[in-house]
């Protein structure tokens, strides 16, 4: 199967970026036009059920988009790559990781979900879970997380893209995966360059989730918290916000 995929740039850095559970290859805001192609390749992919590939069938699963990774870099021909993961991308960027260790050079979690389980309980469960079939529900999440700081017309206009983009069955079977799937015993320990963000206004992937994850996992994880922002940098702060990642992956 022939994976499609969204590239930038034609550096000798080479990196696979994955999206969030609201996003696509292309809901990365006006990011996208400030990274650096002379240094950097960038190959962005949509999951199955979302964006370009909404027609490909499968589970909608993570292990099923650590699949399609590796088989987008073996499309390419890079053997290694860094992992650039946005909040359930990043959780599927660490299974990537526990599958083929010896091909990821430096991993980067943006609001990134911890490997372990993301239990949701009393009306963060209805919220999240009654997200597949409510655009209200899915609007009330962005506006969570970031902090109720997001004018009313992007969140509008995000919640439409949301449904526009992800089919129904895709977006609730992720879901089910990325807040129950437990994999953290897998990747502990991993010794690579590890950088996490995290938005100082998210209200649900905060600076101390990140503390007690993903800095527990990893021996040479460090944190970076981004200022004047939410859970999408991509969005608030997109300058600043490539140039702090950019910053990591070139260290």
């Amino acid at each position: 199967m022939t994976i499609s995929h969204r590239t930038i740039g034609d550096g000798g850095h080479r990196a696979i970026v994955l999206h969030d559970w609201f996003g696509t290859s292309a809901g990365w805001g006006p990011f996208l036009d400030h990274l650096d192609g002379a240094a950097f390749t960038y190959a962005f992919l949509d999951y199955r059920g979302y964006g370009q590939r909404a027609d490909v069938p499968g589970d909608f699963t993570l292990a099923e988009i650590a699949q399609d990774v590796l088989a987008l870099a073996d499309q390419l021909g890079w053997d290694g790559f860094s992992l650039a993961g946005h909040s359930m991308g990043a959780k599927a960027a660490q299974l990537v990781l526990a599958q083929a260790p010896d091909r990821v050079r430096r991993l980067a979690g943006v609001a990134g979900v911890p490997a372990g389980a993301y239990p949701l309980e009393g009306e963060a469960y209805e919220l999240f879970h009654g997200a597949p079939d409510r655009p209200g529900n899915r609007r009330a999440i962005l506006d969570l997380v970031t902090g109720h700081r997001a004018p009313a017309a992007w969140l509008d206009r995000v919640t439409a893209q949301s449904l526009a983009d992800s089919r129904r069955d895709a977006f609730a079977a992720y879901l089910d995966d990325w807040t129950t799937r437990d994999f953290a015993a897998k990747i502990t320990g991993a010794r690579l360059p590890v950088r996490v963000f995290a938005g100082e206004h998210d209200l649900a992937l905060t600076p101390e989730v990140m503390r007690a994850t993903w800095l527990t996992h990893y021996p040479e994880a460090s944190l970076e918290v981004l200022r004047n922002c939410g859970h999408y940098p991509m969005y608030e702060i997109p300058v600043a916000f490539a140039a702090a990642l950019e910053a990591f992956l070139a260290a």
